[in-house]
Parts: structure tokens; C-alpha cells; sequence
């Protein structure tokens, strides 16, 4: 396939890019539907006359349905829309980029979506789809998938469905929640999870950071020892990364922390661990939940990052960091490889 697209690109490049814009609306309209033009064009990155004139193209060809509430896609658009998926990704060079990111990082599986979720919410939306994708392939009944909070985690949720092979495994949180939006917690998102998949959840209601005496307090709660019992037996971690200054401030780290987190030059964080450049941790946050070590046990670690504001985030935490999985984005990989 590779050798024909390097001659479209040669021969009729204007099919390529014509392709590519077409694909991007049926994308849009599929993810959004009901859409309108306006917020079509916001999300394609084109003129609302060029977005004009593509769904009066895929309209009049029956891929997509216009309606006074907006635009939807139509059967045939959803099944020409998959095929056209992997096309995509090869004319965008995506999977060259997973085999380099693949090499780089030393992870067996990598997938990258194309965009850059800095910019277009929809890009974290498919790479929620490919999370749930995978969870399909892999989840079993009995299995239960602890999951962190987080934007990312939050649009994994959002388009999460039932995992058709097993209908009875649980959703547990990853960790205690952190001082951000509740609909960015780990409880928020586990129980949408959970909803959306139509299986069992645990709540752990424990506040992160804690004192060392809060902690050994709290995990001797009977209730929040039996979730911590779930959360430890976890066959499958879903987890973020962290730009490490911006997490310190959504966690109102105070000052002093947050000055030898910039003085020992903190680059990412993962389950309350910040990591420099080399992987190296250089400082921990008191936390209820799955720890660091407790990776190397667990059947399935996958990690879900992505913008360009996270590739050298990415690039840290995988110096030492466990995962078999690396969901990311264009933007992101392209970040990455430059290190």
C-alpha cells in the first residue's frame, strides 16, 4: 500500500489532499453529529465556504444527512469512513511513527492517532476509541481495570462501550482523587465507565496527597480497604502522564515543592511519582492507591497521552515507567522523536 500512495502523492497529489479533507469531515460529523457548518469548519481547521462546499459534495453522494438540527453521517458514510481509516493513517506516515516510537521508548505496542489533542478535543476522542478498542480485545470476565482521572481518562470515557466478550469485570480508581474538577477525578470517570459499559464500579473516597498518618489512618478504613483490595488486584492499569509543573499546580503544591520540583527539573508525572529527563524519580506524593512498583505485576498497563505539550512528558516517564501499551497522537510522537 505504501508504494501506491508514494505514487498518488507523486502523480495526482491534489487526490491525496482532497481525500484527506474529505475524510477529515466524514470524521468531524461522525464524532460530533449533530453538527452544524460553523463548528464543522472550527473543527477541520477549513473555511466554513470550503466546509460548505465538502458536505454539499458528500451530500449529494449520500455519506452524510443534513437536517434542521444539524449535519449526521449516514450508513454508508460510517462504512466508507473504516475503510478509509487505515489509508489514512498510512498517507499521514502514522505507521512509521509507531514503529520509531515503538524503537525509541522499548514498549511492545504503540498507537498513534493522527491530530493533535492540544488543539481538537476530537483527536483525545479517538484516542478513547482506540483504548476501548484494545480493552475489547484483551478484557476478560473477573478482570478489573483500574483507571486514574485526568482530561484524557475523562474522554475515554466518553465514548466508552460494553466489552462484548465479558460482561462481568469491575471498574476501580487508580488512586484517591486530587484537588481538580470532579468530572476529571477518578471516581467521576470510573463510574461513567462503568455506566457506559453497563457493568460494577468501587468508589475510593480517600483525598490525595495525604500525611503519613492520614495515610496509615484512611487504608485502615474497613470501607476503603476493601476498594484498595480491588485497585491491587487490578489485571489492567489505564493511566495518563503529566506535564510535572502543571500537575503541581492543579494539585496546589505548596511553594517550597514546587520549587525543588523546577530546581531538580521535574518533567512528568505518573501516580504521584515526578520523573526528570532520565526517568529518575525525584520526588513522591503520599498517595492511596496503585503505586509504581505495583506495574511490574499487572497484565495489562496502558498508557494514554497525547499534544504536543506531552511529548517530552512521554519521553520521561518511559525511561523507567512499565507500560505495553502507548496510546498517543501525531503531535506528541513528532515531539518525541525530536529528543
Amino acid at each position: 500500500m505504501s508504494d501506491l500512495i508514494d505514487l498518488q502523492k507523486k502523480l495526482v497529489p491534489d487526490l491525496v489532499e482532497v481525500m484527506q479533507q474529505r475524510y477529515a469531515v466524514l470524521h468531524s460529523v461522525d464524532l460530533f453529529q449533530p453538527i452544524g457548518r460553523r463548528s464543522l469548519a472550527e473543527n477541520t481547521g477549513m473555511s466554513e465556504r470550503n466546509a460548505r462546499s465538502e458536505v454539499d459534495f458528500l451530500s449529494k453522494q449520500g455519506l452524510i444527512k443534513i437536517t434542521t438540527k444539524g449535519m449526521y453521517i449516514s450508513k454508508e458514510g460510517k462504512v466508507i469512513l473504516e475503510q478509509l481509516a487505515e489509508f489514512m493513517n498510512e498517507i499521514k506516515g502514522l505507521s512509521v511513527l509507531e514503529k520509531q516510537i515503538k524503537d525509541k521508548l522499548n514498549i511492545e505496542q504503540v498507537i498513534v492517532v493522527p491530530g493533535n489533542s492540544d488543539q481538537y478535543e476530537w483527536v483525545k476522542q479517538e484516542m478513547g476509541k482506540a483504548c476501548v478498542s484494545f480493552l475489547q480485545s484483551v478484557v476478560d470476565n473477573e478482570d478489573i481495570i483500574a483507571v486514574t482521572g485526568g482530561t484524557t481518562m475523562a474522554a475515554v470515557a466518553n465514548v466508552m462501550n460494553p466489552l462484548d466478550k465479558a460482561n462481568n469485570y469491575l471498574f476501580v480508581p487508580a488512586r484517591g482523587g486530587i484537588g481538580e474538577k470532579v468530572e476529571n477525578q477518578a471516581n467521576t470517570i470510573v463510574a461513567e465507565m462503568a455506566r457506559k459499559a453497563g457493568v460494577q464500579y468501587r468508589l475510593l473516597y480517600a483525598p490525595d496527597p495525604l500525611s503519613e498518618s492520614a495515610y496509615q489512618t484512611i487504608i485502615n478504613e474497613p470501607s476503603i480497604n476493601e476498594t484498595l483490595q480491588h485497585v491491587k488486584g487490578a489485571t489492567v492499569v489505564l493511566h495518563g502522564i503529566g506535564d510535572a509543573m502543571t500537575m503541581a499546580k492543579r494539585r496546589k503544591t505548596p511553594e517550597q515543592v514546587s520549587v525543588e520540583l523546577y530546581n531538580k527539573q521535574a518533567i512528568s508525572e505518573a501516580f504521584g511519582y515526578y520523573f526528570d529527563a532520565m526517568g529518575n524519580v525525584v520526588y513522591k506524593v503520599r498517595t492511596v492507591g496503585i503505586q509504581l512498583e505495583d506495574l511490574q505485576t499487572i497484565d495489562h498497563v496502558v498508557t494514554i497521552a497525547g499534544g504536543s505539550s506531552k511529548g517530552k512528558a512521554i519521553d520521561s516517564y518511559f525511561k523507567q515507567g512499565k507500560s505495553n501499551l502507548l496510546i498517543t497522537d501525531e503531535a506528541a510522537a513528532k515531539e518525541i522523536l525530536k529528543g
